[in-house]
């Protein structure tokens, strides 16, 4: 509170300013107190009181006027707006505040209450003490009334911001509307204030008076972006006053788009992944730290001048072979250092040539020589061979050795050359091995002993390999009924088989033959006459006949065993441990009759037959 010196309002009475002054000390009788200025928010009710005193307390006036006025913004004029006295209040009509305003008094002070303050009521209020003799004197209090403003709200350009504009660039723009008395912005950038700097920053602020009364603001923020700029926020902070304090809201954080050129530039292989091998589809890609991402051209450091085609950051090489290994290089287009800004890159392409085997394709060696074969694949890796024949592993490494040849060695070999390091990259390659030589007959025995029954046929055959393939031919002494049945030949094989009738002791011979020489096998056939029977009779077929008598004999038997089981139990057959005849109901009994047969064949047989008859033995018959 501040005490306001009262001002007397009395008829000047002399001429001197030493008797001006004695007249003030002479009616200096009423002392006012007021508040400098009352604060209150839009819409509160605002108090304004006025205190008054008399320094003459044995005189103090009967009879006191106290008095409200405004003052009418934009002019010194003032316009009263309450009267009261120790005998009525009254509140004035037709002034702005008429039916708005209401007074308390008491005998020591006034106090004007506004409810509901506008924005309007913003103004100087003016108390006066009037008490006649004892002098008057008046106070002014300012009322101060406040809005807050909207929260701010911030925007971002759209468009990128390059770095390399001379002069600074809109950056946002942020508004707060209706607030009051004038909100003031701050621009901040990660949550450092910017302050105006020429060339770098500038802030260009407009202030709008509402119709409604209310001030709307809004900045514009200029800013010289650099590439950090790319990660930064910006934001704004709105600062107002609020009764007895200041407060401030902060908008939502932008981020904005900076353009800059590209000063590093890296290359890869984006596939395929691991090792490139001839025949792949292999893709490059370059990137830049420019932004936005600029084009590139591609070339090979072997012709810096030949431009690869290529689609914007990738380049595609397909198919690929050796010719294209080399070092790779690409280039931005948005950088004026075109030559030393850059990415490269060394890209090998790895292949593995036809395998060459020596000898080629086919071979003829004479059994029991010996032969050596290799297989090489030139290759940019280390390769690894294996031999097979008819899907079996014969061999390791690029050398196959073949000694003391047999017809078994003849046939196809396979070398399969492999890169460990790069699987799918295979080749193979073979050689035909053929082992010529004599025929050689197949078979443990050179001599063959049989014999056979009279009449019979018997087939002999001969198998017979060697290369070229040898030539079978028979000589048959001692039966004129014979014939070849069969005769089937391969390159290294031929197969004969004769049909011969035993009519006596026959010999014969087969001989096999080529270029390089012949080889016989000799079969001698004792011939066995038949006396049971006039068929043909051989060793195996014996067995057979009297397996087949046995089986007649077992079913003669069941069925007279068959037969007696029944006359047993119709009567017929009478059985007795004493040799009496009892004629009684006989229980089931069980009857076991075993057959044992021989022969005289070197392998014995021997049939049981088990018949039973019945399931329980009678009392009788234990």
């Amino acid at each position: 509170m501040t005490a306001m010196g009262a001002r007397i309002r009395r008829p000047f009475v002399g001429s001197t300013a030493e008797s001006r002054c004695a007249v003030v000390r002479a009616w200096a009788k009423v002392e006012l107190t007021m508040h400098e200025s009352v604060e209150v928010y839009l819409g509160d009710s605002a108090q304004i009181p006025c205190q008054y005193s008399f320094t003459e307390t044995n005189n103090e006036p009967s009879f006191v006027i106290i008095q409200w006025f405004v003052r009418i913004v934009g002019n010194s004029s003032r316009m009263r707006i309450f009267y009261g006295d120790n005998s009525h209040d009254m509140v004035d009509n037709n002034t702005i505040y008429s039916g708005r305003i209401n007074v308390t008094s008491n005998e020591r002070g006034s106090q004007l209450i506004i409810p509901d303050v506008r924005l309007s009521d913003e103004r100087e209020f003016v108390c006066q003490v009037n008490g006649l003799a004892a002098g008057n004197a008046e106070g002014k209090t300012h009322l101060r009334v406040f809005a807050p403003p909207e929260p701010p709200v911030i925007e971002g350009v759209l468009n990128g911001i390059s770095v390399t504009n001379e002069m600074p660039s809109k950056v946002a723009s942020c508004e707060a509307r209706n607030g009051f008395p004038k909100p003031n912005i701050t621009w901040y950038r990660n949550n450092i204030p910017l302050t105006t700097l020429p060339g770098h920053v500038n802030v260009l602020t407009l202030v709008t008076r509402e119709s409604t009364a209310y001030y709307s603001v809004q900045s514009t923020l200029d800013y010289k972006v650099i590439k950090e700029d790319r990660d930064a926020h910006f934001s704004c902070e709105v600062s107002f006053f609020v009764p007895g304090a200041i407060r401030t809201v902060e908008s939502n954080s932008i981020n904005i788009t900076v353009h800059y050129p590209t000063t590093m530039v890296e290359l890869w292989k984006e596939s395929p992944q691991g090792l490139v091998k001839e025949g792949d589809m292999v893709e490059l890609r370059c990137q830049g730290d420019g932004n936005p991402p600029p084009p590139f051209i591609f070339n090979r450091e072997q012709e810096p001048d030949l431009d690869l085609e290529s689609r914007g950051d990738v380049l595609i090489l397909t198919p690929v072979s050796r010719k294209d290994s080399g070092i790779y290089q690409c280039r931005p287009l948005d950088t004026d250092s075109f030559n030393e800004v850059k990415g490269e890159m060394q890209l090998t392409v790895h292949y593995l040539d036809p395998a060459v085997v020596v000898p080629k394709e086919s071979e003829v060696m004479l059994r029991g020589e010996d032969l050596t074969a290799t297989c090489n694949a030139l290759s940019s890796l280390k390769t690894s061979t294996v031999w097979y024949k008819n899907g079996k592993q014969v061999g390791k490494g690029n050398t196959l050795h073949l000694q003391d040849a047999t017809y078994d060695t003849s046939g196809e070999y396979t070398c399969e050359v492999t890169v460990p390091s790069l699987p799918t990259l295979h080749t193979s390659g073979s050689v035909h091995i053929i082992v010529q030589g004599g025929p050689q007959l197949l078979g443990v025995e050179q001599d063959v002993q049989l014999e056979e029954a009279s009449g019979r046929m018997v087939n002999l055959s001969c198998e017979a390999q060697g290369h070229p393939a040898p030539r079978i031919s028979w000589n048959v002494i001692g039966s004129q009924n014979w014939q070849e049945v069969m005769n089937k030949a391969n390159e290294h094989m031929t197969h004969s088989v004769v049909s011969v009738k035993v009519t006596s002791d026959i010999s014969v011979q087969c001989n096999a033959s080529n270029d390089m020489g012949n080889e016989v096998k000799a079969f001698s056939i004792k011939a066995i006459p038949m006396v049971t029977s006039t068929a043909p009779f051989s060793p195996a077929e014996g067995s057979g006949v009297i397996i087949v008598g046995i089986i007649l004999c077992l079913l003669l038997l069941a069925i007279l065993g068959s037969v007696l089981y029944f006359l047993h139990k119709k009567g017929k057959i009478p059985c007795g441990r004493s040799g009496k005849q009892e004629i009684t109901k006989e229980k089931t009994t069980k009857d076991d009759i075993v057959v044992e047969m021989k022969s005289n064949t070197k392998n014995e047989e021997a049939v049981l037959l088990k018949a039973v008859n019945g399931d329980k033995k009678g009392p009788n018959d234990q």
